[in-house]
């Protein structure tokens, strides 16, 4: 195989492929997150049923071109580091939290699993921001910005639960 790389410096740099292998290995976690919350979030933002479940769905509809978008930047990063955006059979379903729920009016199933899968977003991201730290600015800088958007999503619909609890309804 022809070798197209050239940079002596930085996370592209031959004596980086272990640290680019790992980073790669993170992305793609990354990528199927997103891939996975999207399906979920598409999913809860169309069969909750109530007159209270509007706003959940309304939020949920934005988020999806959100997390879509983040999919997309991992992807694209994945690519430049060498690495190749995994197929549809490498995925496996992970997020049991964000099912749908048995009854359909239970919007409080729905916000939990919301809040359960920005949190395990969160967390990964930071382990992420970590490992680049000092190695890739990069990708280190996309996800930060990537790290913002799920801080605010987690904070949106904390604040949802907090309403259905203060109601008694949670």
């Amino acid at each position: 195989m022809a070798q197209t790389r050239n940079a002596s410096q930085g996370i592209l740099a031959d004596d980086k492929t272990h640290e680019r292998e790992q980073i790669i290995e993170m992305l793609k976690k990354a990528y199927w997150m997103e891939i996975e919350t999207v399906m979920s979030y598409i999913t809860n933002s169309i069969n909750p049923d109530g007159v209270r479940a509007q706003e959940i769905i309304e939020s949920l509809q934005t988020d999806i071109q959100e997390e879509l978008g983040h999919a997309q930047q991992f992807a694209t990063r994945i690519k430049e580091l060498y690495g190749v955006v995994p197929g549809s059979l490498d995925f496996t379903a992970e997020q049991t939290y964000l099912q749908p729920p048995q009854h359909q009016t239970d919007v409080v199933h729905v916000i939990k699993g919301v809040i359960e899968a920005e949190t395990g977003a969160i967390e990964h991201y930071n382990a992420v921001i970590e490992a680049t730290e000092g190695v890739d600015p990069v990708t280190n800088d996309m996800v930060i910005a990537i790290l913002r958007d799920e801080e605010g999503h987690r904070r949106l619909f904390e604040g949802y639960l907090r309403e259905y609890e203060a109601e008694g309804l949670a």
